[in-house]
């Protein structure tokens, strides 16, 4: 079994403007060290092992679902657990 977190951002030459709201707030809450803020997601996945490919499924789901390819990137962090 494995935990699969994944982390969808957009792309670099997308405009955030979540981001820059949360960087225009916190620039008036005085932290002006701050010079941009991206917003993206973050998700878990439980995947059973299986004879498909793991890299396979996980692109697959994430470029069918998680993440719209014409804006977003993806990357992702596998790592095997134990059934609980």
């Amino acid at each position: 079994m494995y935990k699969v977190k994944v982390y969808v951002t957009l792309r670099e030459s997308v405009l955030d403007p979540q981001g820059k709201a949360v960087t225009h707030s916190l620039h008036s809450l005085n932290y002006p060290e701050v010079s941009d803020v991206r917003i993206g997601k973050y998700m878990e996945l439980t995947v059973e092992k299986s004879e498909r490919d793991l890299d396979e499924v996980i692109n697959e789901i994430c470029s069918k679902l998680l993440a719209n390819p014409v804006i977003e990137d993806y990357r992702y962090e596998v790592e095997e657990c134990v059934p609980q």
